[in-house]
């Protein structure tokens, strides 16, 4: 079995999110890499080091330069004669493309793939993460998106795959891009980040969200990350949410800082390995998930947190 895996990369590096991607389709067949994108040589040879990739299949064409779905998703069923498998992390390029593939191709899409029992049986999550489902496909043609986080990263070194350039399937004119807007830090990604430190509404005010988490992030050297709640009230910009509506995120250490624990946000963080709760509310549902609490003040007990560490 023959599995085509979209690479998610951004200014010529490979994501981690792309890793977990071909861990998991490592255990559906043999894992082809597809890098779509303009100039994108330097990519294409990183891709082909990766451990468990045997092929890297590059599109390299201005048409690609902005990844735009509907150009996207017409070059993979182009591909898709030769394999039985799509496969994308669950990323917002990954989102805005497998759908499309999936209609293209005429079968379902299995969304969120935690683990992979067999080539046609999957897990994935429902109702906010609350029940696991196991999902079985008879389509011929399987399409998938993983969670990064459900799956260890294959090693970047180690791969010696074979580079093969295929033919470009041009601008499908359905779509242009206008501008994009990227939030510019210094701070680890948020979904890729080993410590997170996270805000919610108990703040209060956008001055008291940055004057309280951003010190302790730097003494962590830990991203930013806020509750649905605290972006909604301008405490936060989008790309900091944590949550079902958010970005997955699964480090090695959470600190939930104000955060009451809404079901839609402990979807998006539940996987941690450790996850510290700050709240006065000795009752809030953060608490049930959490592996140590406090029971305060935040305006209180982050300051003193912050200074001895």
């Amino acid at each position: 079995m023959s599995v085509l895996v979209w690479v998610e990369h951004d200014a010529g590096t490979v994501r981690d999110a792309t890793l977990s991607a071909v861990t998991a389709a490592a255990k559906l067949g043999e894992v082809h890499a597809l890098v779509a994108g303009a100039a994108v040589g330097p990519v294409a040879e990183a891709v082909a080091r990766i451990e468990g990739v045997t092929k890297v299949l590059v599109a390299d064409d201005a048409a690609y330069a902005q990844l735009l779905a509907e150009n996207v998703a017409a070059l993979v069923v182009g591909l898709m004669d030769t394999h039985e498998a799509f496969l994308a992390p669950a990323t917002s390029h990954g989102k805005n493309i497998a759908p499309r593939v999936a209609a293209l191709l005429d079968v379902m899409q299995i969304s969120e793939v935690l683990s992979i029992k067999d080539a046609s049986t999957f897990t994935r999550p429902i109702y906010a993460g609350n029940a696991i489902a196991t999902v079985s496909s008879r389509d011929a043609k399987k399409v998938l998106t993983v969670r990064a986080t459900a799956f260890a990263k294959a090693a970047a070194q180690g791969g010696t795959a074979e580079v093969v350039h295929v033919p470009s399937r041009g601008d499908s004119g359905l779509s242009r891009f206008v501008e994009s807007r990227l939030a510019q830090s210094e701070r680890p990604e948020l979904t890729s980040a080993k410590v997170v430190v996270s805000g919610g509404r108990a703040f209060s005010s956008a001055e008291q969200f940055r004057a309280l988490i951003e010190p302790l992030a730097d003494k962590l050297n830990a991203a930013i990350g806020a509750s649905r709640a605290a972006v909604d009230a301008g405490y936060a910009p989008n790309d900091y949410q944590v949550g079902q509506t958010g970005k997955i995120v699964a480090p090695e250490l959470y600190v939930a800082v104000g955060i009451s624990g809404a079901i839609q946000h402990l979807a998006g963080m539940k996987e941690s390995k450790v996850i510290v709760a700050i709240n006065k509310d000795a009752d809030a549902p953060v608490f049930e998930l959490a592996d140590l609490g406090l029971v305060g003040d935040l305006f209180e007990l982050v300051p003193e947190l912050t200074s001895k560490l």
